[in-house]
């Protein structure tokens, strides 16, 4: 499965696009959409040249597929395309290892879908604070990922 449009607009809204490098909200340097590592297997840095948009959906795809071979690996349960697109969108944002090691995958893989969906609310902090943006971001996850029926 691949991230559907949805997922993908919930990552672009969220992400948002920088030419330059920046810090994060949780102080990681970052290009793009979010991205925050290079094709190449590098980590962005603060003293990485400016990219245009073009690059930016390349390193963008570069990141979403690690994230949907993530959901992959580790989600051992049917899911629906939404679902599969809202856990990539989760994904890309936190990590593969922080979803790896979180309660929302436990619960998904015993079935427990909607206690999975109800986990998206608590990855809301970056840098130790409850940011808006991820508030929302995790509101429109959990929408997505509970939008087609799982029976």
């Amino acid at each position: 499965m691949k991230i559907n449009e949805e997922g993908l607009e919930i990552v672009k809204l969220f992400e948002g696009y920088r030419s330059k490098p920046y810090k994060c909200s949780a102080g990681v340097a970052t290009i793009g959409y979010g991205s925050t590592y290079h094709i190449n297997g590098n980590r962005v840095a603060m003293d990485d040249r400016e990219i245009g948009k073009d690059e930016a959906n390349e390193l963008l795809v570069f990141g979403l597929r690690h994230a949907e071979n993530a959901v992959g690996r580790t989600v051992k349960v049917p899911l629906t395309q939404d679902a599969f697109s809202a856990l990539t969108s989760f994904i890309y944002n936190v990590g593969i290892g922080n979803f790896r090691s979180s309660v929302l995958r436990s619960r998904l893989n015993r079935k427990e879908y909607t206690g999975a969906a109800n986990e998206f609310w608590k990855w809301r902090r970056a840098g130790g604070r409850i940011l808006k943006g991820l508030v929302r971001r995790r509101e429109f996850e959990k929408r997505l990922f509970l939008k087609t029926s799982f029976e």
